[in-house]
């Protein structure tokens, strides 16, 4: 059986380990995406719409966990295969069933299991959606769940040849272009060093959220979240006139909202 898939881990040297090992114990399988982040494999999957995603569960900013969260609005077809190195995850995913997982290093007779599940579960009909809700929950109260470091206070950034500390309260926005991460506040825009997935990764979640590949913003400054007819969101943000477009597939991000 021919299957699409695609990869999304962090690490380039593990991402290419798994891809060389799936292109020789399953050579079947299209893979028709490679990502670095959650945010390249949410649009990939919005694009591709594959029969599989494996999804490495730490990655800076958006994570595997939230990936798989957004499938039912992005790609709900796609079946879900967990990469981890912490075994704790593993225990709750093999009970509920949902999805499979890997744990790194992924050994051969490994990938063969996963392999001869997936395609039992295809055969057998798309498991319960609802399941793999109650599987992604479990998955962040694990209470042996690895735990991130403390989220940045603050930036340096850069206005001409003047060097500014600037506190992450007082940021709406970074986004970033082919050369530059810009960080806006409600009086300037300044240049930083350091790229989108790298404050992704050192930014609090619970108060910044990457809306678009190009764009992180703070939610305490969004007003209001409006749905186009395309699907895309509309930012509308305290202290900036700017309105700040959410691709499609990050909407789901914003569920429950």
């Amino acid at each position: 059986m021919s299957l699409e898939a695609l990869i999304a881990e962090d690490e380039p040297l593990l991402r290419e380990a798994l891809l060389q090992q799936l292109q020789r114990l399953w050579p079947e399988l299209v893979i028709v995406a490679e990502c670095e982040d959650g945010a390249a494999a949410l649009e990939a999957l919005e694009t591709h719409q594959p029969d599989l995603a494996f999804l490495d569960i730490r990655m800076p900013g958006i994570t595997g966990i939230d990936v798989a969260r957004a499938l039912q609005n992005v790609s709900p077809q796609t079946q879900v295969v967990f990469v981890t190195a912490y075994d704790q995850y593993a225990i709750a995913a093999f009970e509920q069933g949902a999805v499979d997982y890997l744990l790194k290093p992924v050994t051969d007779e490994r990938l063969l299991a996963t392999r001869q599940r997936v395609l039992a579960r295809r055969q057998a009909g798309m498991p319960d959606p609802s399941m793999l809700d109650r599987l992604l929950k479990q998955l962040v109260q694990q209470p042996g769940a690895p735990q991130s470091a403390p989220p940045l206070a603050w930036i340096t950034a850069s206005n001409g040849r003047e060097t500014r500390l600037v506190m992450l309260d007082e940021v709406l926005y970074f986004r970033a272009d082919s050369k530059y991460t810009s960080v806006v506040t409600a009086d300037e825009e300044l240049l930083l060093r350091s790229s989108l997935r790298e404050l992704a990764a050192a930014l609090d979640p619970n108060c910044f959220r990457q809306v678009h590949r190009s764009t992180i913003v703070n939610m305490k400054a969004v007003v209001s979240v409006s749905r186009e007819e395309t699907g895309r969101g509309v930012l509308r943000l305290k202290h900036r006139s700017e309105t700040l477009v959410v691709s499609q597939p990050f909407m789901s991000l914003f569920r429950g909202m």
